[in-house]
């Protein structure tokens, strides 16, 4: 399948992780990818190790908290690549996160958590709206999380915040042809959560799962890649679990 062949697409926070997954699989399929990411080092690397795999792909840094960072990575990959027809908005800070309650994490941390966590996500989309609605629409993808529905604290909190931010943001972008829609991973084997739940309590979660297994990244890049393509034409405003059955709601 090559449903990207020509198109451009942003994945935030590509350096590793599910962001990674991400950018390797829209590359297979033929998109232009820009990882992005604050780690220069390794997103150099995957920006390589995609372009030695026969695809096709440009690391550039960015800080997502920063609006004009976060313009100026749109402004790259128009003059790169032409245009901009999708954006996923994966970048958080997961695997460095500090354990503490909302009532008593330091407010300066809690704001600089928000500002990449839920915010990035929208300096982000303001960033790329408008190439993105110029060059005859596109669509969104978010990263959310099986956090906004458990106990998680301020993690959990950014997490229903992007939830909500991707419902709003789809009636705000729909009449420029822009959909937007959302993930919600769940227990996923990744460096960051391997660094940030201990051991026992990933154990736990797995045995709360209707299939008892951590996710993998790869288990979301199908996910993202229908969302993204024109096969969720008339889907937006959407937050999809991949979580194994973890979370059942309506």
């Amino acid at each position: 399948m090559a449903r990207f062949t020509d198109r451009s697409v942003i994945v935030t926070g590509a350096a590793q992780g599910i962001g990674e997954g991400y950018a390797r699989a829209l590359a297979a399929e033929g998109a232009k990818v820009v990882v992005a990411d604050l780690n220069s080092e390794r997103g150099e690397a995957v920006a390589k190790q995609i372009t030695a795999d026969g695809g096709t792909a440009v690391f550039r840094r960015v800080d997502v908290a920063d609006p004009e960072s976060a313009a100026a990575l749109a402004e790259f990959t128009v003059a790169e690549f032409g245009g901009i027809d999708h954006l996923v908005n994966n970048a958080a800070i997961y695997g460095t996160m500090k354990l503490d309650l909302l009532l008593t994490v330091p407010w300066d941390y809690y704001k600089s958590f928000m500002g990449v966590n839920l915010d990035g996500a929208l300096n982000m989309t303001r960033a790329v709206w408008k190439p993105m609605s110029e060059g005859g629409g596109g669509s969104i993808v978010n990263q959310s999380s099986t956090a906004a529905w458990v106990y998680s604290g301020f993690y959990g909190l950014a997490k229903a915040g992007i939830n909500s931010l991707t419902q709003q943001l789809a009636h705000e972008l729909g009449g420029s042809r822009i959909r937007i829609n959302a993930i919600a991973p769940g227990p996923t084997d990744t460096e960051a959560t391997r660094t940030v739940v201990p051991g026992g309590i990933v154990d736990l979660m797995v045995q709360q799962l209707a299939i008892k297994r951590l996710g993998t990244p790869e288990d979301m890049v199908g996910a993202c890649l229908y969302l993204l393509s024109d096969d969720a034409a008339w889907v937006t405003g959407q937050v999809l679990n991949v979580d194994g059955g973890q979370v059942f709601r309506p």
